[in-house]
C-alpha cells in the first residue's frame, strides 16, 4: 500500500483496531491522523500509536487522500456533512464503516460525486482476524480501491461486493455472526457443564474446540459438509449428537436467523438514510 495520507474520523474500538492494524504492519504513523471529539481518546491513540490527532474534522478533510468515517449511524449524517466542503475541495476517498448507511445517502450528505467505498467490518478486526465486506460506488478508482483494501486487510480478510444490496446479507452473516458463535458457546460449556465438567474445563475446551474447527475449514479446501461428514462416525457419538440437532431444525434455525438479521439491515438502512 502507498503511504497515503489517512484520516479518522472517531477515535473509537473500531478505529483503534485499524490504526493498530496498520501501525503493527509499518505503515508510517506520522501518515495517520485522528479526530475526535474526546480528547482523551485522542491522547490515547497517539501515545500508543504515534499518530497525529485533530479535533478539527473540516481541516483533517483538506488534508488526506483517504477519510475514514468511524463514527456510529445515528450521527453520520452531521459528521458527513461537516466536511461536505472539503470533501468537495480534496476529493478524499470516503470509508464508511458505519452500519446500514447507503452510499447514496452518503453521497447526499457530501454533496455529491465522491468517491465512496462502504465497509461491514465486525468485531474480530479487534484482534486482527476481522471478515469485511465491501461496496464501491462509481467515483472510486482502481488504485483507491486497492488502497482501501489494504487499510481493512491491516485487520482481517476483505471481499468486494458487486452489489450494495449484498451488504445487508454481509450484515446479518459476518456483521452479527460472531454473536451467533458466541450464543454456540455459550450453549455448549452449559450443556458440557450438565454433563458433568466444571465451568473453567468447559469453558476452555469449548473455545479451543471452536477455534480448532475454524482453522481447520480455513485449511481445508473442502466444505464444512464434507469436514463435518469426516467426524461422524457411523454409529458413533457424533454422529447421534447430529441426529437431535436435525431433528430440532437448526439449520432451518440458522436460515431464519440470518433472513431476520438481514431484513433488520434493510429496515435500518430505509430509518437512516431517509433526511
Amino acid at each position: 500500500m502507498n503511504t497515503q495520507h489517512i484520516g479518522f474520523i472517531g477515535g473509537g474500538n473500531m478505529a483503534s483496531s485499524l490504526i493498530g492494524g496498520l501501525v503493527s504492519n509499518g505503515y508510517p504513523a506520522d501518515k495517520i491522523t485522528v479526530s475526535d471529539l474526546d480528547a482523551q481518546k485522542l491522547t490515547y491513540l497517539s501515545d500508543t500509536f504515534g499518530v497525529n490527532n485533530t479535533q478539527d474534522s473540516s481541516v483533517l478533510a483538506l488534508d488526506v487522500d483517504i477519510l475514514v468515517l468511524a463514527v456510529k449511524p445515528q450521527h453520520m449524517q452531521s459528521v458527513a456533512e461537516s466536511v461536505s466542503e472539503s470533501s468537495q475541495k480534496k476529493k478524499p476517498v470516503v470509508v464508511s464503516i458505519a452500519a446500514g448507511i447507503r452510499v447514496e445517502a452518503m453521497e447526499r450528505w457530501l454533496g455529491g460525486k465522491v468517491p465512496i467505498v462502504r465497509c461491514m467490518p465486525n468485531t474480530p478486526a479487534l484482534v486482527k482476524t476481522g471478515a469485511t465486506g465491501l461496496y464501491a460506488n462509481e467515483f472510486v478508482s482502481d488504485d483507491q480501491k486497492d488502497q482501501v483494501e489494504s487499510l481493512l486487510r491491516a485487520v482481517g480478510v476483505t471481499v468486494w461486493l458487486g452489489t450494495e444490496s449484498e451488504l445487508d446479507a454481509v450484515t446479518a452473516l459476518s456483521g452479527s455472526g460472531p454473536a451467533y458463535f458466541f450464543m454456540m458457546m455459550e450453549s455448549l460449556e452449559a450443556a458440557a457443564i450438565d454433563a458433568g465438567l466444571d465451568q473453567k474445563t468447559a469453558q476452555l475446551l469449548t473455545q479451543e474446540t471452536a477455534l480448532g474447527a475454524a482453522k481447520m475449514a480455513l485449511a481445508s479446501s473442502e466444505s464444512a459438509g464434507v469436514l463435518r461428514e469426516r467426524v461422524t462416525s457411523p454409529g458413533g457419538t457424533t454422529e447421534r449428537a447430529l441426529r437431535v440437532m436435525s431433528e430440532r431444525g437448526l439449520a432451518d434455525i440458522f436460515k431464519q436467523a440470518v433472513l431476520a438479521a438481514r431484513d433488520r439491515s434493510i429496515e435500518l438502512s430505509d430509518e437512516l438514510g431517509g433526511n
